[in-house]
C-alpha cells in the first residue's frame, strides 16, 4: 500500500456513505466487507484511483476477535487506520457508525495500556543504569543477514553474557523450562554503539531499548553470490584483554543459478507448535528443545528439493518468517541443522517475555518482513509456504495483491479443519486464482511436493526422497518430553 494512502476499514453501507461524503476516496485504501458495494461501484472507485480490497471473510463490527483479525492487514506503514466501529451486536451486522475522533483507534483496554506504560518507564530506568561502560561482560548475537549485489541487511542483539549452555537430547523437561526462561529473560543493552565494517567501509548504529541493532548498507562494489562476513565492533565495551568486544555477522547473497526464492513460515508449517493454542504452545516450548522437537513429516525432503530446484543444483535461497521471538533464534537454527532442513535468514519478532504468548498483530510483522525480502530481489519470483492455523493465507493473498508478479506459488498446510475456515480459504483461493497464481491447500509435504514437481518447481526424481523422508518420520520414535 502506498504510504500516502489512508486505509479505511468499512464494515457497513452506512459507514461507507458516511466517509464517502467527508473524504476524498481517490486518495484512500478501502477494506470492505463482502457484498457491501456492487461490482459497478467498485469499478467506479478504482477508476478514481481508490485502492479497493474486498475481504475474503465477513467481519462483524460487534465481534472483537473478528475486528482484531481484520486490523492485521489494514494498517499502513505508520500503523494508522480509520476503523468503523458498531454498537454491540444485535443481528448479523450493525448498520451504525461510530465516528472516531482520531485516525487510530485503540482496542486495548485502559488497564493494559497503563500497565505497559508503567513497565516501559521502569524498563527505561533500569536500562539507563546499565551502561556498557560499567564493565559488564556482554555477548553480541548477530543474526544471519541477506543482500544482493549492491545492498546488504543484517540484524543482531547485544546482551549481558548469560550462562546459555548447549541443550541435549537427554535434558529433562525442567532443564528445558529453565533454558527457555533464561533466553526470554536475557538482559539487553540499550544505546550502545555498534560499528559494522564491510568492503573497507565502516558504518555506525546504536542498539535500541531492546538491545537490537540493524544495518541496511548500500555497497560501492558489486557483491558476488555466496556467504560474506561483516565485522562488528562494540567500542564502548572493553574486554579483559583490553580490546573492544567484536563479532562477525554473515550475509547470504543468492547464487547466480537461483531461479526462485522460498519464503516459509515456521510455526505449524515446518515445526509443530500449536500456535493457535497459546497454552499448548507454551507447554511445548517448555517441555522440549531443538534436539527433541520434530518437523512435520517430509518437510526436510521437500525443502531440500525446493532449494535444489527443477535443475537439481539451482541453490535457491530460503527465508523463514515467523512470529516466534528473536530469543529463540539459536534453538531454531540448531533445529534446522539437526533436521537437515536448508538454512536461510530467519526474520523473527521483537517480543518481551510478557508478550511472547500474546502474538497479536503477527500479520503486520510477517507482511513487513516479506516485503523487505521482495524489495531486495525485485527480479525473483517466490514460493510462499505457510499454514491455515492463523493468518498466513490472508497475508500471502495480500502479498499477491501488492506484488502479483513476485509470487510463483503458494502452499498452505491445512491444520484447521473448521468448516468456516475452509470456506474462507476457498474464497482466498478463488481471489488468488483470478491473478493466474495458485494457492494450494495441502494435507502434507508429499502432496505439496507432487504438485511442485508437476509445476516444474522441483525435479520429478526428488519425489522418492520426499516420500522416504516422510516414511522415516512416520517410524521415528516419539521424543520423551514430559515435565
Amino acid at each position: 500500500m502506498p504510504q500516502t494512502a489512508m486505509p479505511f476499514l468499512v464494515l457497513t453501507r452506512a459507514g461507507y456513505d458516511d466517509i464517502a461524503g467527508r473524504v476524498d476516496l481517490g486518495k484512500a485504501a478501502l477494506y470492505l466487507n463482502p457484498g457491501l458495494l456492487t461490482e459497478h461501484e467498485i469499478a467506479q472507485l478504482r477508476e478514481r484511483g481508490t485502492a479497493v480490497h474486498v475481504m475474503a471473510t465477513p467481519v462483524d463490527p460487534g465481534n472483537v476477535r473478528e475486528m482484531q483479525q481484520a486490523l492485521l492487514l489494514t494498517r499502513n506503514e505508520r500503523g494508522s487506520v480509520w476503523v468503523e466501529r458498531g454498537a454491540p451486536r444485535t443481528g448479523s451486522y450493525v448498520d451504525k457508525v461510530q465516528r472516531p475522533q482520531a485516525p487510530v483507534v485503540s482496542t486495548t483496554p485502559l488497564r493494559t495500556r497503563l500497565a505497559r506504560t508503567a513497565g516501559a518507564v521502569a524498563s527505561g530506568m533500569l536500562r539507563r543504569l546499565r551502561s556498557p561502560e560499567q564493565g559488564r561482560a556482554l555477548m553480541a548475537v548477530p543474526y544471519l543477514g541477506f543482500g544482493n549485489a549492491r545492498r546488504i541487511w543484517l540484524k543482531g542483539r547485544l546482551l549481558d553474557e548469560y550462562g546459555f549452555r548447549e541443550q541435549s537430547v537427554a535434558d529433562s523437561g525442567w532443564a528445558n523450562l529453565v533454558a527457555l526462561y533464561q533466553r526470554l529473560e536475557s538482559d539487553e543493552v540499550a544505546d550502545a554503539r555498534v560499528l559494522a565494517t564491510f568492503q573497507g567501509r565502516t558504518v555506525e548504529a546504536r542498539t535500541d531499548r531492546g538491545g537490537y541493532f540493524s544495518f541496511d548498507i548500500a555497497l560501492d562494489a558489486e557483491l558476488a553470490g555466496g556467504m560474506h562476513a561483516v565485522e562488528l565492533a562494540f567500542p564502548d565495551n572493553v574486554q579483559p584483554d583490553g580490546q573492544s568486544l567484536r563479532a562477525a555477522a554473515t550475509i547470504m547473497v543468492p547464487a547466480p543459478t537461483a531461479r526462485l526464492g522460498i519464503i516459509s513460515d515456521i510455526d505449524d508449517t515446518v515445526l509443530w507448535t500449536n500456535v493457535t493454542n497459546k497454552l499448548n504452545m507454551a507447554l511445548m516450548l517448555a517441555r522440549t528443545n531443538h534436539h527433541t522437537r520434530k518437523p512435520f513429516k517430509g518437510v526436510a525432503g521437500f525443502y531440500r528439493a525446493l532449494r535444489d530446484g527443477a535443475g537439481g543444483s539451482e541453490n535457491n535461497p530460503m527465508f523463514y518468517v515467523s512470529s516466534s521471538p528473536w530469543h529463540l533464534y539459536g534453538p531454531l537454527v540448531e533445529f534446522l541443522k539437526l533436521q537437515d532442513i536448508p538454512l536461510g535468514p530467519l526474520l523473527l519478532r521483537e517480543l518481551s517475555v510478557r508478550q511472547v504468548l500474546k502474538i497479536n498483530e503477527h500479520g503486520n510483522h510477517k507482511l513487513e518482513q516479506i516485503e523487505r525480502i521482495l524489495g531486495f530481489y525485485p527480479e525473483m519470483q517466490f514460493v510462499l509456504i505457510g499454514d491455515s492455523g492463523e493468518q498466513d493465507p490472508e497475508i500471502y493473498t495480500e502479498v499477491v495483491r501488492r506484488h502479483p508478479g513476485a509470487v510463483r506459488m503458494i502452499y498452505i498446510r491445512n491444520v484447521n479443519p473448521d468448516p468456516s475456515r475452509i470456506d474462507a480459504l476457498d474464497r482466498l483461493i478463488e481471489e488468488v486464482s483470478a491473478t493466474g497464481i495458485q494457492l494450494v491447500l495441502s494435507p502434507d509435504s508429499v502432496f505439496a511436493a507432487s504438485h511442485a514437481a508437476a509445476e516444474g518447481l522441483i525435479a520429478v526424481d526428488r519425489l522418492g526422497a520426499v516420500r522416504l523422508d516422510k516414511r522415516e518420520d512416520d517410524t521415528a520414535a516419539p521424543a520423551s518430553s514430559g515435565l
